[in-house]
């Protein structure tokens, strides 16, 4: 992420605190089975008649966001804290901020896996990351990418795998980086600069390598996203990136920066193209920084007087958004409302004209680390007046706050702030270009489920991912619409423990599937119950 947040978050973030300490709690989803055997559940096929027929799928649009935050790994932002844990220990501190997530009625992370050239999975180009074990190429003992995915969609996380594709490390001295590292073996793609270590973007080998390492990972895990941040070529420090070599033996005569930014495109276009011929409901997409051009540089910029990606980091976000190279775009605007350099305001509304009329999703970078960080942010209301904000831009489909540890720790009561003005209800994540809905299950079951509150199965639907579960209050029709107000759950598997019906209630539960890129289907014949009194 942007190089001074990173400094900032680093310096404020405390011990993430407890995962009881926000209010709410997650439902646990249950398997795809029950006593009645495996043949009895196997999956609604394709084509199969609808319990209901001619009741129609929820409103795909209404109650539909993305709610994320990042958890970056780079230093010891967020996780792990310490390298010297055991690896019980980070299990452990991990699932912490997943529950921290699910607390908050959020429904994705965006995690550091690639974050200097290096790995948190066992990659066949780059070693284990030294932000696991405090030693690049120390293997940790156990595949942390598998686990973390594990965990994450066991509480219905989407999983956006973040990669750094051209940082090589926070230190100058190459010769501390693991013999394995490609910076070793290859030290003509690397060039120093400002405090640290960089692979030049104008070698066509470099590309190659950052594109082979996310392919590496799409081919062997079940990532929902792949995603990129800010840094692309880097923010410029005292004096120019040292690329001029590279430039003259590249360059073909194009203008300096326009070849810069074509290095980049590249970069985009190519794995954009082959991300979704691999696998088509894996989304590719990007977090820039804010302000892409202000209007004093160009008509068609913001009302900014800030840093612009476009000009210092050679980034064209808008152009990727008009070519449609990305799925969603995740600008971090992480200024207050009413900025004197870069409002806010202004440039949720830029940008929700950028993404206007095409398939590209936009979702909003939330700077949850700067709060109280000063008197512009003293407020703890600040960030939920962005969220209001946003709710005038129906192009706006959620926000990522950065990142984890802000979330979790609280500070002035932010996050709790967050949940109660936004989060007080699940949401399911907004429907991707492509797809198509799965069968509506069937055979769903309510009963009372002792002192947790109401057990609900179903019968699986072939091709689905995600189940979303609606309650209503009292007895309802067996066949009807359902409102997406009275979504209770999203859930992977075959059933959920409701711990939040209380007792001596009727409630009418409904449950829909929907597949990996969020499209619905109609609901299954409703069921009735009545909790015991307590």
């Amino acid at each position: 992420m942007w190089r001074s947040k990173i400094r900032i978050a680093a310096a404020a973030l405390t011990a993430a605190m407890s995962a009881g300490a926000l209010a709410g709690c997650g439902i646990p989803a249950l398997g795809g089975t029950d006593e009645r055997g495996d043949a009895a559940r196997a999956p609604v096929p394709a084509g199969a008649d609808a319990e209901c027929a001619g009741v129609p799928a929820p409103d795909g649009g209404k109650g539909r966001q993305l709610r994320g935050m990042w958890i970056a790994t780079v230093g010891g932002i967020d996780w792990p804290k310490d390298t010297g844990d055991s690896a019980a220990e980070q299990k452990k501190r991990f699932t912490r901020l997943l529950d921290t997530a699910r607390q908050m009625n959020m429904n994705a992370v965006f995690v550091q896996i690639r974050p200097n050239s290096d790995a948190f999975y066992d990659s066949p180009l780059e070693p284990w990351s030294q932000w696991i074990t405090g030693t690049q190429g120390k293997d940790p003992g156990y595949d942390v990418l598998a686990f973390m995915l594990k965990e994450a969609h066991a509480r219905n996380l989407e999983f956006h795998a973040w990669f750094n594709p051209y940082r090589v490390s926070r230190d100058d001295d190459l010769r501390k980086l693991s013999p394995k590292s490609p910076a070793r073996q290859h030290p003509e793609w690397v060039r120093e600069y400002g405090d640290g270590l960089w692979y030049d973007p104008g070698i066509p080998q470099v590309r190659e390598l950052a594109t082979k390492a996310v392919m590496d990972v799409v081919g062997k895990y079940d990532i929902d996203a792949v995603h990129f941040d800010d840094y692309f070529y880097p923010y410029p420090e005292d004096g120019e990136f040292p690329d001029q070599a590279t430039y003259k033996a590249h360059g073909g005569g194009m203008d300096k920066d326009d070849w810069r930014r074509r290095n980049v495109d590249l970069l985009v276009e190519d794995l954009s193209r082959r991300i979704h011929q691999a696998k088509p409901w894996v989304r590719f997409g990007i977090s820039p920084f804010g302000v892409w051009r202000n209007k004093s540089s160009d008509p068609a910029g913001s009302g900014t007087r800030a840093l612009q990606s476009y000009d210092d980091i050679y980034a064209d976000t808008r152009k990727w958004i008009t070519k449609g190279w990305l799925d969603y775009v995740t600008p971090q605007l992480y200024w207050p409302i009413g900025d004197p350099r870069a409002d806010y305001a202004e440039l949720v509304a830029w940008w929700a004209r950028q993404v206007e009329g095409t398939d590209v999703h936009l979702t909003i970078g939330q700077g949850a680390y700067r709060v109280g960080a000063d008197s512009a942010w003293k407020d703890p209301a600040e960030l939920s007046r962005h969220l209001t904000l946003n709710a005038r831009y129906p192009q706006v489909d959620g926000d990522v706050f950065f990142s984890a540890s802000d979330i979790a720790e609280n500070r002035r009561g932010f996050a709790q702030r967050l949940r109660d003005d936004h989060y007080a209800r699940p949401a399911l994540r907004p429907a991707a270009a492509g797809g198509k809905a799965p069968p509506p299950v069937q055979d769903t079951t309510a009963a009372p489920h002792g002192d947790d509150g109401v057990k609900v199965t179903w019968r699986p639907s072939e091709g689905a991912a995600v189940y979303a579960v609606y309650r209503v209050d009292g007895e309802r029709a067996a066949c009807a619409p359902v409102d997406p107000a009275h979504l209770v759950a999203g859930v992977r598997g075959g059933g959920i423990i409701d711990p939040s019906a209380e007792p001596g209630r009727t409630y009418t539960y409904y449950v829909t599937a929907l597949d990996r890129l969020h499209h619905q289907s109609a609901p299954a014949r409703g069921v009735t119950v009545t909790t015991p009194k307590g």
